[in-house]
């Protein structure tokens, strides 16, 4: 791609996005073909975006013009979990814009989707990528891969110098910042850095595009999506967690076993994964709160169900860096086996530049409210107070907790 930081298309493939985006989609289109959802974007640091509002929307219509290649299905057909009418299906699909609704209220920006989940699903991670490509473009337009080069390799140094040998055999990292990259080219300039320098170490990354064009290991499971439609899918509101877990075990029959912990947070998940789950999944996912101490409940809840918490894998993906993720790695060493996947720190991490801390969350299924309630405080996403309420009084959840 040269040494140009920015590209008229945010978005290069429908293939530039994470690999959970398409293993809950195949979900989606086995178990949940009607559902209906509503999805919502936050700039957590409250930047005005209105300024960008038109190119941002002449990114959502770009996007619409993407369609799957007969290589990168191919590319897919490769990958063992995904299924021919999947595959079939994806080979008709095209994004929607009539699904997305943007514009300015009470002052704001605001994003909002609407329509059939399987429709609206691959939206989110190219929309926050536009959003902060666009963004960034305007910002930032001095900046060169020279200076993102730079920068990484003086953390890979970093990380050289201070682990040692016999430590980084056993590190595992990954890519996980599509979402809030600065730009495409900065996260290919990246990741193809990453595998270059740390070829051990550097296990893959979430980005489907980049793995096909690199030839890496696309990662992936589950995000918080899945288990929060379940809130409106299921049968009672108590067994929503557990009818998520159970159709994703019945989905994918012990293939992407890597469990998310944190949508009502880790005791109240905890609760529902009993011996069952504990041995029909590899391991859990750490999105919010402290890592060490959910690592700890984590290793407990094995021991007690007499699981060997060294033949299970914990992955941390909560605004990472390198020492915060050597120093996670040396607490649990030797213990449960562990990896990192590393978002903003990897693709958006540069000199003078601030990123943006964007979200796009569901609010909604099939017309009732869903919530994410977290292990971080303040970090709540509910559009209806009275449903974060019942959910946490259901789930036995502080009631100040999220």
């Amino acid at each position: 791609m040269g040494d140009s930081v920015f590209s008229p298309q945010a978005v290069q493939s429908l293939l530039d996005t994470d690999l959970y985006k398409l293993s809950m989609m195949q979900a989606v289109l086995h178990n949940y073909p009607n559902a209906e959802v509503e999805w919502e974007f936050r700039c957590r640091n409250h930047e005005d975006l209105r300024p960008h509002l038109a190119l941002i929307r002449e990114q959502i219509e770009a996007l619409a013009e993407l369609s799957f290649s007969a290589e990168e299905l191919a590319f897919l057909e490769g990958i063992p979990f995904f299924k021919a009418d999947f595959i079939r299906f994806l080979g008709l699909f095209r994004f929607n814009p009539r699904y997305v609704f943007t514009g300015v209220e009470n002052g704001e920006f605001y994003l909002r989707l609407k329509g059939p989940w399987l429709h609206v699903i691959l939206y989110e991670v190219p929309l926050l990528a536009c959003i902060s490509e666009v963004r960034n473009r305007q910002r930032y337009p001095q900046v060169s891969l020279a200076s993102v080069r730079e920068r990484l390799q003086a953390k890979l140094d970093w990380l050289r110098g201070e682990a040692s040998a016999e430590e980084l055999s056993g590190f595992k990292m990954a890519d996980f910042g599509t979402r809030r990259r600065f730009s495409y080219a900065v996260q290919e300039s990246v990741v193809g850095e990453l595998k270059a320098s740390f070829p051990g170490q550097f296990v893959g990354t979430s980005n489907v595009h980049l793995a096909r064009m690199l030839d890496l290991k696309p990662l992936g499971t589950m995000a918080h999506e899945w288990l929060m439609a379940h809130q409106q899918l299921g049968p009672r509101l108590i067994d929503s967690q557990i009818a998520a877990l159970d159709c994703w075990v019945r989905e994918y029959r012990g293939q992407l076993g890597i469990a998310l912990t944190d949508c009502i947070t880790m005791d109240a998940f905890l609760r529902d994964f009993d011996l069952y789950f504990a041995k029909l999944f590899d391991g859990l996912r750490h999105d919010s709160g402290d890592p060490l101490i959910w690592a700890e409940k984590a290793i407990a809840h094995y021991e007690k169900l007499g699981v060997d918490p060294r033949s299970k894998t914990l992955v941390f993906s909560d605004g990472l860096d390198l020492p915060r993720a050597l120093h996670i790695y040396r607490a649990l060493r030797g213990r449960i086996d562990v990896s990192f996947g590393i978002g903003t720190h990897f693709t958006c991490d540069i000199p003078g530049v601030e990123p943006m801390n964007i979200v796009l969350k569901m609010t909604a299924c099939n017309g009732q409210p869903v919530a994410k309630i977290s292990d971080t405080p303040g970090k709540m996403q509910c559009n209806d107070e009275n449903f974060g309420r019942y959910l946490k009084h259901v789930f036995r959840v502080d009631a100040s907790s999220g």
